[in-house]
Formats: structure tokens, C-alpha cells, sequence
């Protein structure tokens, strides 16, 4: 038997999301087919200290055994490649410092006896240095990106203006206007752009990413054909792209419980004490935090929007180094004063949600997002429309597809911004008024509602035998099992 079976070497990038999302299709792909065996190489992020979320998280990948699933945690250089002022460093060093542990975990698997072949490296968006490594062992490589197909089109359309159109995408992601990108239906606003290409350090790295994921043999992407149809088709359309398939919704429908079951249950128990589709509910991902100023707005908008509400509120990072969120010991430090008593019974203030079991509730009825794609997937698998808050990395552009090109949501924000990598950060405060509008449109505009809803019924039926992402994956699947026949 273990000759016969198609050996797949993953490797994400060092972010939750990037390996959940991986550890998610690993599952899949074994589930679907017995010829297949998975090996996850997990990267250790570089800012991640004992105890913390995803360190926790890998230690719990290192001791689970999953069937033809396995997980090597690679080793790290002892100063790793990170500068905290230089937060492209990443990217651009940390992770390709990773290349020679890659290397002699692959050759050490070959030198078994009785081994089997390997298929295919899988590698994330952020790990195409990793493509090399996989043509010195003749191994063909795969991409999982674990975003959308629209942003994956724009990626292709910046380095085709940069290489092949001689344009200045930072002048253009810096100006105020607009432009036709072939994965978008309407013409994107520059300061919608993804943060990285608003620097010359991060262009770089983009574009040299970009130009080795033109040399994989296919693009596997966390989407559905419909949901992203026109992206999908632009996609399909250009012949100097590899092929693309989309393989989603790839969601962990268990959700985990960080703060404990205990923790967890009082959330869902004051849930089950709220009207159907009454309640929004407000939460920023695990980098999500804002200052004490945009705290008290978010906290009059939502008394003033009269609805209720059940809102994640993180304390930010006490150092520049972390980018990872905390908790308020008492949250009514950074509140209007008041707040919580008028609001005891139609509201609950928590630190860190269990964002798939709240979803899930039937007493939600809407979601204000930071719009990271995880997240705007699940929302729609669970038919909850959307308010958009972009925070960092492409969400400003996720955030312009559902409200502008699907209709899917309504705006907060499209261009906020709130993150490291790009120049001119965003320090507007939104104010209680634009946050008590969009709360209202989301509870009360049924049109948006409706179309969620039907999404979500094309989200289910999409995965299952017969639809075109179950489909996809079994088209992958042959090609992984044909490599080593």
C-alpha cells in the first residue's frame, strides 16, 4: 500500500488563517481519496511567543495524528530573519530562510525504504520561494491560495502592468482613481489597492512572488465558480496564467474555543436568549483592535442604532513588535460611561469570540467584518449579511467585491486602513453616526438579505457530488495520483 499512495508535501505560510485553511483541504483531499497522504510543514511565525494563540495552535498540529495526515514543525534559525520596522521582512527573508529545512525534511522522506513518490509540493501564496526547492527534487508544484479569485487576478494585473506595461503601480496605488482590472467587473479604486504594492520593498516582493507563481503547474483557490464567475472566466481566459480551480468554500466548520467552554457557552447561552436574526455582531479578526477614540464611536453608534448586539472588543498591542491583539480585564475602561449598564440585556460586550459557533446562531442576523476572506466566507455559508470595515492586507478590495460587484453587503468602510506595510495609514475616525447608518441598512435592508441567502444555498451545494468545487478537487486529485503512476 505505501507504494501506491500519492505523497503531497503542504507548506503554509505562518499565519492562522494560511494554515487552518491548509490543514482544512489536507482533510478534505485525504477524506476524498485513499491514495492520498498529506505531510504539513509548518513554519513557525516569528513573532509568536510561548503560550500564545497560534503557538498553541501548531503545538496541538505537532501532537495530533490525523489518518495520512502528518505534521513536521520545522526548525528555525536562531535570530530569526525579522525586523520590526521592516514588517516586509516576512516575507521576504524570514520565510525563505525556511528553504534548507524544507530541503532536508524532503530528502530524509526519500531516503526511507519503501517511501512511496511524492506528488507535489502545495505551497501557500506567500511561500513561492519554496518552488525551487521542489524543482531540484523534480516534484511539480501546486498553489492553495487562500483568498479569492478576484485578488488572485489582480495579483497577475500588477505584475503584467509593472513588467510588461513599463506603469508605476506605486504612483497609481498612491493617486485617487480608478482602473479596469481584468478580474473585476467594474473598475477598482486605487485606494482600494492590496497594502503591499504601496511600497517599493513590498512591490518587490510581489512581483518576484508573482512571477514564480506563473511557474506552477496549477492554483487551487478558496472559492466557488458561483460566487466569482467573472473572476473565474478572466482567469480561465489568459493563457499565460496556470490552470486555476476553485476548491471552496474551505471553512473549519468546528470553529475551536480559545477562551474555554465555559467562556464559550455563556456567549451562546445569552444568544439563545435573543430574538431571531436580531442581533449583529461585530468582530475584527485576530489582528483586529482599535484605539479608545474609535471604541467609544463604534459603542454610541451601535446605542444609538437601537439594535442588539453582541460585539468582540480587543485590547491593541501593548508593544510594536506583536500584532496580535488581548483582552480588556474590565472593558468598560475604554467605554462611554454608562455604556454597559444602558445597554445590559439588549447588548454583551466579550474579548475573543467563537466566531463560527456565533454565525451559526439563528438570533444573528448580521456581521461587521474586517472582510479577511475566511471570515466572508463563512458569513455567507451561513447566510448572514455583511457591513464592511477593512482593516489591513487586501481586505479593502474583498470589502469593494461584496458590496460594489456582488452586492453581498453594505458599507461601514471600504478604504479604511490600519496596518504596517503601507505609508499614509489611515487614522480617520469613523464616526457613531456612518457606524448607527450602516448597522441599520444591515439589519433592515432585505434586498442584501436575500442575496445572501441564496449564496449560501449555492456555497452548500457547490461541495457535495455534483457540485463544481467537489468537481474541481477530483480533477486534482487524479492529476496528484498520476504524477507518481
Amino acid at each position: 500500500m505505501a507504494n501506491t499512495l500519492a505523497k503531497l508535501i503542504f507548506i503554509p505560510a505562518p499565519g492562522v488563517g494560511h494554515i487552518m485553511s491548509t490543514v482544512e483541504i489536507a482533510k478534505l483531499l485525504v477524506n476524498r481519496d485513499q491514495r492520498l497522504a498529506i505531510t504539513v510543514l509548518v513554519i513557525k511565525p516569528p513573532s509568536s511567543s510561548s503560550g500564545s494563540a497560534i503557538d498553541t495552535y501548531i503545538e496541538s498540529l505537532a501532537k495530533s495524528t490525523m489518518n495520512r495526515i502528518s505534521f513536521i514543525q520545522l526548525p528555525q534559525d536562531e535570530t530569526p530573519l525579522v525586523d520590526p520596522k521592516s514588517p516586509m521582512s516576512t516575507f521576504s527573508e524570514f520565510i525563505p530562510s525556511h528553504c534548507k529545512y524544507v530541503r532536508n525534511v524532503v530528502a530524509d522522506m526519500i531516503s526511507q525504504p519503501g517511501s512511496g513518490r511524492i506528488a507535489g509540493f502545495v505551497i501557500d501564496m506567500f511561500c513561492t520561494c519554496m518552488v525551487d526547492v521542489a524543482n531540484e527534487f523534480n516534484v511539480p508544484t501546486y498553489l492553495f491560495f487562500t483568498s479569492n479569485a478576484t485578488f488572485l487576478g489582480f495579483k497577475f494585473y500588477i505584475q503584467t502592468l509593472s513588467d510588461d506595461m513599463n506603469k508605476d503601480v506605486i504612483e497609481l496605488g498612491n493617486s485617487d482613481t480608478e482602473i479596469s482590472v481584468p478580474s473585476f467587473v467594474k473598475p477598482l479604486p486605487t485606494n482600494a489597492f492590496w497594502c503591499l504594492v504601496h511600497t517599493r520593498e513590498g512591490l518587490d516582493f510581489v512581483l518576484r512572488s508573482v512571477r514564480k507563481l506563473r511557474e506552477v503547474k496549477a492554483i487551487m483557490v478558496n472559492t466557488f465558480l458561483e460566487l466569482e464567475t467573472h473572476a473565474m472566466e478572466s482567469l480561465s481566459a489568459d493563457v499565460s496564467i496556470p490552470p486555476v480551480y476553485p476548491v471552496g468554500p474551505i471553512l473549519n466548520l468546528e470553529g475551536g474555543s480559545r477562551g474555554g467552554k465555559s467562556f464559550d457557552h455563556d456567549i451562546i447561552r445569552w444568544l439563545d436568549g435573543q430574538p431571531p436574526s436580531s442581533v449583529v455582531f461585530l468582530c475584527f479578526g485576530s489582528m483586529g483592535s482599535f484605539d479608545e477614540a474609535q471604541v467609544k464611536e463604534i459603542a454610541r453608534g451601535l446605542e444609538q442604532s437601537g439594535h442588539r448586539f453582541l460585539w468582540s472588543l480587543r485590547r491593541p498591542p501593548s508593544d510594536q513588535t506583536s500584532r496580535v491583539p488581548g483582552e480588556y480585564e474590565d472593558p468598560s475602561v475604554v467605554l462611554p460611561e454608562g455604556f454597559m449598564e444602558r445597554t445590559r440585556g439588549i447588548g454583551k460586550v466579550i474579548g475573543w469570540a467563537p466566531q463560527v459557533a456565533v454565525l451559526a446562531h439563528h438570533a444573528v442576523g448580521g456581521f461587521v467584518s474586517h472582510c479577511g476572506w475566511n471570515s466572508l466566507l463563512e458569513s455567507l455559508w451561513f447566510g448572514v449579511p455583511l457591513a464592511t470595515w477593512p482593516l489591513y492586507a487586501e481586505q479593502q478590495m474583498n470589502a469593494f467585491q461584496m458590496v460594489v460587484e456582488l452586492g453581498l453587503a453594505v458599507k461601514i468602510k471600504l478604504d479604511y486602513r490600519k496596518d504596517a506595510y503601507t505609508p499614509k495609514v489611515n487614522t480617520v475616525i469613523v464616526t457613531a453616526k456612518e457606524i448607527e447608518s450602516g448597522i441599520r441598512r444591515l439589519m433592515e435592508d432585505n434586498e442584501v438579505r436575500t442575496k445572501v441567502k441564496e449564496i449560501s444555498a449555492k456555497s452548500r451545494s457547490t461541495v457535495v457530488e455534483g457540485g463544481s468545487s467537489y468537481a474541481s478537487l477530483g480533477c486534482l486529485i487524479e492529476d496528484f495520483v498520476r504524477n507518481v503512476s
